[in-house]
C-alpha cells in the first residue's frame, strides 16, 4: 500500500496551502486500516485490472470516509478527541476548521474520481455510486439513524442493524461496485451488494466488540459508544453472541464470493484476515 499512501500525498501539491488543507490531509495521511481501499484494490485485481487503475477512485471514496470521521469526532456528534493514534481534527487544529477540511475532502473526492482512465460512461456512474452511497439514503442516513438511536431507550436487532447497513456498511460497499464498474462487470452489482451489506455488519459488530474490550491506545480512537449511551450489538447481545454474529455475515459473504465473476482469493484472504483484525 505504500504506492498508494504516495498517491494520496501527491493530492496535497493540487491545492493552494491553507490551514484547511493542512486540516485535510493531517486526517487523510493519518493513516488507519485503508479497508475500502483494500476491497477495491483487491476485487479489480480478480477482475484482471491493476491496482493503479483503481488509485483515484480508491482515493475519492477514502476521503470520504476521512470526511465522515473528522465530522463524526466533533462535539455536536460523538465530541471524540482521538483518531488514528493522534488528536482528532477538530482538537489538532479547531471546529470550525474541521468542519471545512470535511467539507473539502468530500467536494474534492468528485474531482479526484474523475481522474480514473475510463470511458466518460463510467466515470459518470463512479459519481453517481458515490453520491448514492454516500449521500442522503446512504452513509448520511445511517449517521442520521445513529443520532436518533441515542435517544432511544432500547432498540431492536433490526433497528440496530438498518443503522449499520448505512452508517459502516454503504460505505464497505461502494468500493466492490465501483470495481465491478470500473472492470465492466456489471452482472456482479446486485451480488456485491450482498457481500458488502455482509462486511459492513461483520465491520460494526467487531467495533462494537473492540470498543468494550480494547483500550483507547489499542484502538488508535475514543471508545465513546458508552459514554454516549449508544445501543450496540454487544449491549444488546453480549459478547459471545455479537462475536457469533459477526462470523456468520464474515462466512456468508466469503461464500457468496463463489459466484462473483472474478478470481476472488485476494479478496477471500483480506476477508479473513478482517474477521481476526483486533482494531
Amino acid at each position: 500500500m505504500e504506492k498508494f499512501e504516495s498517491y494520496l500525498a501527491s493530492l496535497e501539491q493540487d491545492f493552494q496551502p491553507s490551514r484547511t488543507r493542512d486540516a485535510m490531509f493531517y486526517s487523510l495521511l493519518a493513516g488507519g486500516k485503508r479497508v475500502r481501499p483494500r476491497l477495491l484494490f483487491e476485487l479489480l485485481k480478480g477482475y484482471g485490472q491493476s491496482e493503479e487503475f483503481g488509485y483515484p477512485c480508491a482515493a475519492a471514496i477514502e476521503m470520504i470516509h476521512t470526511y465522515s470521521l473528522i465530522h463524526d469526532d466533533l462535539p455536536a456528534m460523538d465530541n471524540d478527541t482521538l483518531r488514528r493514534g493522534r488528536k482528532t481534527c477538530h482538537i489538532a487544529f479547531d471546529e470550525a476548521t474541521a468542519i471545512l477540511a470535511g467539507d473539502a475532502l468530500l467536494t474534492q473526492a468528485f474531482q479526484v474520481v474523475l481522474r480514473s482512465t475510463c470511458t466518460n460512461d463510467i466515470k459518470v456512474g463512479l459519481v453517481t455510486l458515490l453520491s448514492q452511497y454516500a449521500g442522503i439514503d446512504g452513509m448520511i442516513l445511517g449517521q442520521t439513524y445513529d443520532m436518533e438511536a441515542e435517544q432511544a431507550s432500547m432498540l431492536s436487532i433490526e433497528q440496530l442493524e438498518e443503522v449499520h447497513r448505512h452508517k459502516t456498511g454503504k460505505l464497505l460497499t461502494l468500493p466492490l461496485l465501483c470495481a465491478a464498474l470500473l472492470s465492466n462487470h456489471l452482472e456482479d452489482i446486485d451480488l456485491l451488494k450482498q457481500i458488502g451489506d455482509d462486511i459492513g455488519l461483520s465491520f460494526q459488530i467487531q467495533d462494537d466488540i473492540m470498543d468494550v474490550i480494547a483500550t483507547q491506545e489499542e484502538l488508535g480512537k475514543s471508545t465513546s459508544d458508552e459514554k454516549n449511551h449508544k445501543v450496540t450489538y454487544v449491549s444488546l447481545l453480549g459478547i459471545e453472541q455479537a462475536q457469533s454474529l459477526c462470523d456468520q455475515y464474515y462466512e456468508r459473504a466469503i461464500q457468496m464470493l463463489d459466484q462473483i465473476h472474478a478470481d476472488t482469493i485476494g479478496l477471500r484472504t483480506f476477508l479473513q484476515k478482517l474477521m481476526v483484525r483486533r482494531n
